[in-house]
């Protein structure tokens, strides 16, 4: 009797186990998720992780946890987006001010004791727009050779998330967007565990906008190591320009936007500005936008003395960063139809009356600091010379691609293997989905994509690298190619083509381009 109850107590254990949990609760709410038995996901959508950053809160560091409890949370749909600067309507629909939310999917047989490898997401947009939305969970859990717990984040954008100037500087904090993402972080160390996390195997990962939160992340307050992540990835790292907080080009976007926002010529136009209406806001940020005709993201990170203590380059090259492994890579056309998207014709290179004075233009729009010299020294016969391209545009695409993002993953995995780190790096290549910025991202988070045969294949194989590294620390995918470490110059990577999946060497004609654009003088000159 007694081995047939024991033998029925396991029994009820084990079915008891295998129940999933999709309520959770935390100690400033209780959230209850949306349980998909068809996807074999628990999927927590628009759980708050700090206040709403609105009114005096505007400009300054997050509220989170949230200082008011929420009571039970209905957790199946996502929170509203921030909103973007380019916004052609006051407030576009489906997002708010009021938008620090978090989403959290975890495997649907996970249990609160699981321990689960963390994968957090930051999403692209240029530090401008975006939204966590455009990341689905699906095939990064169902795709990973281990499980693991998907988790995404919004951030303030724009002039909510990345006004600068002496007026935010004395009441006020800059970069406000990245210390959503810190706030958001912190959030993971402290509540992941309540959802089957290990908040000691975190990883941070970013596409664009969100690979470059990566890396300030790496940097931050000078790369103290706060163990808010073990382990950091990167698509498409973009190295910004980055003028100080109280350089002319910030102060006076600060006084063209409050200006454009009602708040323009008086005394003090940040509390102006945060007694304002959202809408005129929102206004005031496409307008700005609008009259800045050469500029693609005039609005994201500075340099802020706080979090932002050294620009990048420099930070690498005197190792002021956090020791952890990392994964960051490019692709092939990264610099492809930016330039295309400018009102200024004069920046414009895809004009059919685009001259080599329009490239400059072009880059000078992003990088104010860029002279003439420099760009004469870039387009001679050693670097980017115009014989070497069929017209303009694609020599600006060229010189705007590698300035922006294929040097910066080369250096970020060369500047790691340097000191002696796991370091991983990749080079995107497709033919038939296409090889401009961003375009990888279809194989993780493009659900209704039928892929051809052999970017099947890739697909299902760049799911297990990229979650193997989350998971273990290096990337591993069943029946493909070993993925080595890289060298300390960035090389070798790995090609990410079609039927050619395998390791490459980075081309002496690449590491000397990039060689240029990372020498410490020109570097200071870009961001001046």
């Amino acid at each position: 009797m007694l081995l047939r109850a024991l033998g029925i107590g396991r029994l009820l254990a084990t079915a008891l186990a295998a129940v999933p949990f999709s309520t959770v609760t935390l100690d400033y709410g209780t959230f209850t998720g949306l349980t998909n038995a068809s996807t074999g996901i628990i999927y927590f959508r628009g759980v708050r992780f700090a206040d709403p950053p609105l009114g005096d809160l505007r400009w300054r560091a997050p509220v989170s946890p949230p200082s008011t409890h929420l009571g039970h949370v209905n957790a199946s749909q996502f929170g509203p987006a921030c909103i973007p600067t380019s916004a052609s309507e006051a407030v576009p629909g489906a997002t708010s001010e009021d938008c620090l939310f978090g989403n959290v999917f975890i495997p649907i047989n996970t249990q609160p004791t699981s321990k689960l490898p963390v994968l957090v997401y930051f999403h692209g947009g240029g530090f401008e727009a975006g939204s966590a939305v455009g990341a689905p969970p699906d095939e990064l859990i169902q795709g990973s050779a281990k499980p693991l717990i998907f988790v995404t984040f919004q951030y303030r954008l724009g002039q909510f998330g990345f006004l600068g100037g002496s007026e935010v500087a004395q009441d006020g904090l800059a970069n406000a967007g990245l210390w959503d993402q810190r706030a958001a972080l912190e959030w993971v160390q402290r509540y992941i565990s309540s959802f089957g996390g290990d908040p000691g195997q975190v990883t941070i990962w970013g596409q664009s906008a969100g690979a470059g939160s990566t890396m300030y992340h790496l940097i931050a307050e000078g790369g103290k190591d706060k163990r808010l992540f073990h382990r950091v990835m990167g698509d498409s790292p973009p190295l910004l320009a980055m003028p100080a907080n109280t350089d002319a080009f910030v102060e006076n976007l600060f006084a063209q936007f409050a200006a454009l926002a009602g708040c323009g010529g008086i005394t003090n136009p940040l509390s102006c500005l945060r007694a304002a209406p959202t809408d005129r806001l929102a206004l005031g940020g496409s307008s700005t936008l609008a009259n800045r005709i050469s500029a693609l993201f005039p609005l994201g990170p500075i340099l802020d003395g706080k979090f932002i203590t050294q620009r990048p380059v420099e930070a690498f090259r005197d190792g002021h960063f956090v020791r952890v492994p990392v994964f960051f890579g490019s692709n092939t056309n990264e610099g492809t139809h930016w330039s295309a998207e400018l009102h200024n014709p004069a920046a414009n290179t895809s004009e059919p009356s685009a001259t080599e004075d329009t490239v400059f233009n072009f880059l000078a729009g992003q990088w104010p600091g860029l002279t003439r010299a420099t760009f004469a020294r870039a387009t001679s016969a050693a670097l980017y010379p115009q014989t070497d391209f069929a017209n303009f545009s694609l020599q600006g695409q060229q010189l705007y691609g590698e300035m922006r993002f294929i040097c910066t993953a080369i250096l970020i995995t060369g500047t790691f293997r340097d000191v002696g780190l796991d370091a991983f790096g990749y080079h995107w290549d497709n033919p038939i989905l296409g090889s401009d910025h961003a375009a990888e991202l279809q194989m993780f988070y493009n659900l209704a994509e039928v892929f051809d045969p052999l970017d099947a294949e890739l697909a299902i194989a760049m799911r297990e690298y990229w979650t193997s590294f989350a998971t273990d620390g290096v990337p591993r995918a069943k029946g493909s190619p070993v993925w080595k470490t890289a060298g300390t110059t960035g090389s070798p990577r790995m090609l990410l083509h079609p039927g050619q999946v395998g390791m490459e060497d980075v081309s002496d004609e690449l590491k000397k381009r990039c060689a240029f654009w990372h020498n410490r003088e020109l570097i200071e000159e870009l961001d001046t």
